[in-house]
């Protein structure tokens, strides 16, 4: 079967993932408009807050090639000839089809306003508009956006990231009309003009022209001025439309087939259009009179054609509209192969400028006998409304702005029809019960197997129940086998409470036990030890220990135990009592390479180096005749130590103002840095100084796993924060602060916890952040699982970080003051002390080195003999044959 695409966007890309998952067997070609391959629309905002187009994008590398599909990048379909089943292209390819998607989405609508065409007026859809926008706004002071709906608001934060002076316009008499009511929408308006948005509503805008006299002294400056109905002028240099959206049509137009009187492609149950060779999918797909305007339900409608083009022969349909099975064609026989199209539910969770802003069903309230319960709290600019049927039985729709903490529980009684609670009331109110829960919920039990949890990826609670009676017992476990919570994230506190509630009903022990040693997680085990003042292991065993083998512990508790008992109380690791713990790296302080030898990395706080230090690097390499590599991290790692020699070069090192790198240690390593405003003319803030500032602070932390961290001048980001454990980016106003990135088996980026920070605000933030992970984080779980993991994700963390939700702040800068206090140099305390020294003889009772060991020169580095030349090195030394030896 030969298929074509025509559109490769979210919804389109979606539509080949599902046909590769079905193993569907064809030829497939794709047209793509635009010059790059699919990416993430929803989160295109992220691109003003430092993501490139590579961190949106939603193609697997390799995927094209390893499915034998066929992408063509940057080549717009003109036309298609139905009678000879083919697709004409702007670059004059002609792709002949069994079966043709139509996925080309929408676009943006722009009111006929005189003046809209002028320079400085953009739409706000795809990355070459953003590029455009960001150009156009380094240039300017104020930017306005005409339309205050879900997109509108959208681009409002995007020119707010450019940091600019932000307008938002809207026709209507309060934004996003479509979604919330009147007291929502005053609620939503207080909380974005608290974030330093103007709002202007009721405004109908004439004309964008210059600026007239009539500003007077009160202008301002600028390129543009927007005149309104109402005879009022608002100047601004940069102007967005985000009025709407209408459905990409043309081409079915041209082709014949049937279109929406308001535009949008015809398609029934089956998504085929009036052609039955022909299927339209997503935004431009007009289904029972609706256009659906979100994401997940062009995936349902992706995930349907992918289905019936699966099918072992082409879908057919009787009469009646339903599909024929093959062995039936010409029969009334259904076939229940494929799913369906039954339109889709459009309630939506969003964060709109960091305002939670959410809509269920009939939000309002238009359904005949509909009856309300509202409650508003304007002092935390907090609204809740909930529909309900006339006979109070059932939620018909809510809206929720400045919390949205009982989305998924709303959502799930609409979708399911489930009954309301004696008082309906109590699902909104901030009322507790004794337990400190809401009262009047309603707990996932009721949750029919059926009802869909993940609308973006079609996950229903008896998939994700089926994941965990396959083994899955974690948040991270369900988003790898299921993909719940893995897009949007909305449903992830839904999702957690199934989990809970799942392994708990069927009697599954989860042993979340440290080891065999310890019936603790480590999380557990760190605050025994810091509420118990507990300083060694022994006192910790004999104490909350149990099992065989109580005084020795095993490999998995003692360097766990260790890395708290160093973050708690930041003793030198190889003190007697501490060093018994350590693993092979920290018991050498130093990484034991693939050859059996060693590798020395010495600190240099934001990459800035002397000369004379410089020079003792070099020296000290030429001298012990080691390998010099600069890394990623900004520093010079010196390879190729033996363990003698390690203590001899370490002194060199110290004596010359170096310190240890702790590239051996879980514990934070580097913090990368460019060379911001002190030399970069496109710098803003000075990076090198904060970066050697953070560096010197944090500086021998221990901590769960290894941490990195980077600090950029400005949002070119060239010292790649964001893919840091902690990232700073510099802004106009302060600092960006990202956390929870990393490379490693499964890199992830950063995400931006706090925005506009002063110096001090930053440390503060930073300073809780790394204890928290320290205090609440599994044993060897970097910063990137441990959020995935972390129930209520980003927003839970900024609570506790930047708003003190759990009222520790203080505590948790304490806690870092004393490590910050009691800071010492590993290796400067190590080569002081003679006891520590031992440990690096290779004989008890000698100081000589193995001679059993030979080392050879190659290309300026040592290497490891090959065994057969150890062989013959001994032999010559025994006196002895090689084969004897």
């Amino acid at each position: 079967m030969k298929i074509v695409v025509i559109g490769h966007g979210m919804v389109g890309h979606k539509f080949l993932e599902q046909l590769q998952n079905q193993g569907a067997s064809a030829e497939v070609a794709v047209l793509c408009e635009e010059p790059r391959p699919a990416y993430d629309r929803v989160h295109l905002t992220d691109f003003f807050s430092g993501k490139s187009a590579a961190d949106l994008s939603l193609v697997a590398e390799g995927f094209f090639e390893g499915n034998g599909y066929a992408l063509h990048v940057g080549d717009k379909a003109v036309a298609i000839d139905r009678a000879a089943k083919l697709v004409r292209s702007e670059h004059g390819r002609e792709l002949p089809y069994d079966k043709l998607v139509l996925a080309t989405g929408s676009f943006p609508f722009v009111p006929p306003v005189p003046g809209r065409d002028r320079p400085g007026c953009f739409v706000y859809r795809t990355i070459e508009d953003l590029e455009a926008i960001a150009a156009c706004a380094r240039e300017g002071k104020i930017g306005v956006v005409i339309g205050g709906g879900l997109l509108g608001l959208e681009a409002a934060k995007a020119l707010k990231d450019l940091n600019l002076e932000v307008h938002v316009v809207e026709f209507a008499p309060r934004l996003m009309a479509v979604q919330v009511d009147d007291g929502g929408g005053r609620v939503l308006r207080q909380k974005i003009e608290d974030l330093g948005v103007r709002v202007h509503t009721g405004k109908n805008t004439q004309s964008i022209g210059d600026p007239s006299s009539a500003l007077g002294a009160g202008g301002k400056g600028c390129r543009h001025a927007l005149k309104f109905a109402d005879g009022s002028e608002l100047e601004a240099d940069v102007v967005v439309f985000s009025a709407g959206i209408r459905p990409s049509d043309a081409l079915a137009r041209e082709a014949g087939l049937e279109v929406g009187e308001r535009g949008g492609i015809r398609i029934d149950n089956h998504c085929q259009t009036s052609d039955p060779d022909i299927y339209a999918i997503g935004e431009c797909a007009l289904w029972n009179g609706r256009i659906f305007g979100l994401v997940a339900p062009g995936y349902e409608m992706a995930r349907v054609v992918a289905h019936q083009l699966a099918l072992p022969h082409p879908t057919v349909r009787s009469a009646d509209g339903f599909p024929l099975s093959p062995a039936g064609r010409g029969t009334n026989e259904r076939t229940a192969a494929a799913p369906l199209f039954c339109g889709a539910d459009m309630s939506t969770k969003l964060k709109l400028l960091g305002v939670d802003v959410a809509s269920v069903g009939d939000a309002q309230a238009v359904t005949p006998g509909a009856r309300t319960y509202s409650w508003s709290d304007e002092v935390k600019k907090i609204y809740k409304r909930l529909v309900v049927s006339s006979d109070h039985k059932y939620l018909l729709g809510a809206v929720l702005v400045g919390e949205a903490e009982e989305y998924g529980t709303l959502l799930q009684m609409a979708l399911n029809r489930l009954e309301l609670p004696q008082h309906p009331e109590d699902l909104i109110l901030p009322r507790r019960d004794s337990g400190g829960e809401k009262g009047g919920g309603i707990g996932v039990t009721a949750l029919p197997a059926a009802a869909q949890i993940c609308s973006c990826n079609n996950v229903s609670k008896g998939a994700i129940c089926g994941a965990i009676e396959s083994g899955c017992t974690t948040l991270g476990d369900l988003k790898k086998k299921t993909k719940a919570a893995s897009s949007c994230g909305g449903c992830g506190p839904l999702v957690t409470q199934i989990l809970k509630h799942e392994l708990a009903s069927r009697g599954v022990a989860v042993n979340n036990h440290l080891c065999e040693h310890f019936a603790h997680t480590r999380q557990e085990l760190y605050h025994l030890v810091r509420v118990g003042q507990i300083k060694t292991f022994d006192a910790l065993i004999a104490k909350h220990g149990q099992g065989s083998g109580l005084r020795r512990g095993c490999d998995i508790c003692k360097p766990a135990v260790g890395s708290i008992l160093a973050s708690c109380w930041n003793e030198h690791v190889l003190k007697p009592m501490h060093a018994k713990l350590q693993d092979s790296n920290d018991y050498y302080l130093a990484n034991i390479q693939k050859d059996g030898t060693y590798s020395i990395v010495p600190r240099v706080p934001g990459g800035e180096i002397t000369p004379d230090k410089l020079i003792v690097l070099g020296a000290v390499a030429k001298k012990y005749g080691l390998y010099t590599k600069i890394t990623g991290g900004q520093r010079i790692d010196l390879f190729g130590a033996q363990v003698h020699q390690l203590p001899v070069i370490w002194k060199e090192l110290v004596d010359a103002g170096f310190e240890s790198g702790h590239a051996y240690g879980k514990a934070v390593r580097t913090v990368k840095s460019c060379v911001g405003s002190t030399w970069c003319r496109y710098g803003v803030q000075d990076s090198v100084k904060l970066a050697i500032d953070i560096e010197n602070r944090y500086r021998g932390l221990r901590a769960p796993h290894k941490l990195k961290l980077a600090v950029s001048g400005c949002t070119r980001e060239c010292a790649e924060a964001q893919s840091k454990d902690v990232g700073v980016i510099a802004t106009e106003k302060g600092w960006n602060l990202y956390v929870c990135g990393n490379g490693g088996m499964k890199p992830r980026h950063a995400d931006l916890l706090a925005r506009d920070l002063d110096t001090a605000t930053l440390v503060k933030f930073v300073d809780r952040l790394l204890m928290f992970y320290v205090r609440t984080a599994d044993r060897l779980q970097r910063t990137s699982v441990w959020l995935e993991n972390l129930e209520g994700g980003l927003d839970y963390l900024r609570a506790v970080v930047c708003e003190d939700k759990l009222g520790i702040g203080a505590e948790l800068e304490a806690e870092m003051a004393h490590v910050v206090a009691t800071y010492e140099c590993e290796w400067k305390k190590a080569i002081n002390d003679a006891q520590t020294l031992k440990r690096f003889r290779h004989f008890v009772n000698s100081d000589k080195p193995d001679e059993a060991v030979l080392f050879v020169q190659e290309r300026d580095q040592i290497r490891p003999a090959n065994l057969e030349e150890r062989r013959q090195a001994r032999a010559a030394r025994l006196g002895a044959t090689a084969e004897t030896a």
